[in-house]
């Protein structure tokens, strides 16, 4: 199972201690969340914040846009290092265009459904996503309670991608805790996104390791 740390619940004014200590963790991605306050009701942060974060990281670095017209960008998040670049099915107009532009910078294309989209919106195009994100809380911010309908829908994304002989990874973002790690993985989740719950910890290091052995 994969863990990526979500950096949105790190402290900012100590940015650099929270990514060396994923660096010295056990987790696998950093997952980094860019809002631009249209698509979702709240501004995270951009590209020199990346930047910083991409001089320091030592692991890939999984970019979630929450944005309009994400296509815009591609480029600009590629030269960041962005190593897998999420962008919102209900932010795409020409879905199978953006997830071709992220793929021919070099980097991995991920889409994020929100908590109301079916799966099957992607039956057309699972084989072109290396990464399905499914969003387990409304998107836009942290410390949301975990939607309980999301472990359906991790098993109808895992016969899709089966089905269609696909080898996309599913990954989950929201409200990931120690309560639901093990069952999500147990429905076909292979990432888990885990933010507050990892950065609100007593002593986050030990639980990346609690989260990464359920």
């Amino acid at each position: 199972m994969i863990l990526a740390p979500s950096l949105l619940a790190a402290d900012f004014g100590n940015l650099q201690q929270a990514i060396e200590m994923v660096n010295a963790s056990e987790a696998d991605w950093f997952h980094i969340d860019i809002m631009d306050g249209v698509f979702v009701p709240n501004i995270s942060y951009g590209m020199p914040v990346l930047s910083v974060i991409q001089k320091h990281a030592t692991k890939p670095l999984d970019v979630h846009l929450m944005i309009v017209d994400p296509s815009r960008y591609i480029s600009t998040f590629a030269k960041l290092g962005s190593d897998i670049l999420t962008v919102h099915y209900e932010a795409c107009t020409h879905l199978h265009r953006t997830l071709q532009a992220i793929k021919a910078e070099n980097m991995k294309a991920g889409v994020a459904l929100n908590p109301h989209t079916p799966v099957s919106v992607l039956e057309d195009i699972i084989q072109d996503v290396d990464v399905l994100l499914l969003m387990s809380v409304n998107p836009g911010f942290g410390g949301q309670s975990f939607i309980e309908n999301t472990y359906k829908k991790v098993r109808q994304a895992k016969t899709l991608i089966e089905q269609s002989g696909a080898s996309t990874l599913i990954e989950i973002d929201g409200g990931v805790s120690l309560k639901n790690a093990k069952a999500l993985v147990e429905a076909g989740a292979d990432a888990l996104v885990a933010g507050s719950f990892v950065f609100n910890a007593a002593n986050p290091t030990q639980t990346i390791a609690d989260l990464k052995h359920i």
